[in-house]
């Protein structure tokens, strides 16, 4: 993270730097990104930055840890966690404001993008780290677990990779090319054939 030099600096010379940094990053994946690139769209030299942050994937960990606190203050205005409906309606919910605020921020959107494209072996890691920001919807599922609207045996953890998987490549089909009604009735289908299945029962089938 930043040290306490990028801390002092005048607000908007922070602002630069940050907006630099979703420039570069925002166009190119992380193992392809620019230093030199950056510091040069921040107008500060190039010693300047290793004042601020360590290295590249500093300032990478930086730029995707206050993009996340910004996404969740829109979750928390919206009090979506704030309800007793069930795991589905919440989640569906978290899409929708979560879709909305990426209209308004498409360089986020690239950079999320562009991380899923990458290999590198610190993005890789950086995958795994964020898995702990599923924490708040494996606690919802198994909310209604104990509420017995969720069976006891279902795998919390499969259940929230699954639909990380499948909302992922929804969002990058609508981002390519769908509209955005699309985008929302194919993730209602996706949460109706995972709540419902697909199966039809046979009479003495539980």
């Amino acid at each position: 993270m930043p040290t306490a030099t990028y801390f002092n600096l005048d607000p908007e010379k922070q602002r630069r730097i940050f907006a630099a940094a979703v420039e570069e990053f925002s166009t190119r994946r992380f193992s392809e990104a620019s230093i030199n690139q950056i510091v040069k769209n921040a107008g500060i030299p190039r010693g300047s930055f290793y004042q601020y942050f360590e290295n590249k994937e500093d300032l990478y960990l930086y730029m995707i840890t206050e993009i996340g606190k910004e996404k969740m203050q829109r979750f928390e205005q919206a009090r979506v966690f704030d309800t007793e409906a069930d795991f589905f309606t919440i989640y569906m919910e978290l899409y929708r404001i979560g879709l909305a605020w990426a209209k308004t921020k498409p360089e986020y959107n690239r950079i999320f993008l562009l991380m899923e494209l990458d290999d590198s072996e610190f993005i890789a890691k950086l995958r795994k780290l964020s898995a702990e920001g599923f924490a708040i919807m494996k606690d919802l599922l198994e909310r209604d677990k104990k509420r017995g609207l969720i069976r006891a045996d279902v795998d919390t953890d499969l259940v929230i990779d699954i639909l990380y998987d499948l909302m992922l490549q929804s969002f990058k089909r609508y981002y390519l090319r769908s509209s955005e009604k699309e985008l929302l009735r194919r993730v209602q289908g996706i949460f109706q054939i995972i709540k419902e299945g697909i199966a039809v029962k046979r009479e003495g089938e539980g």
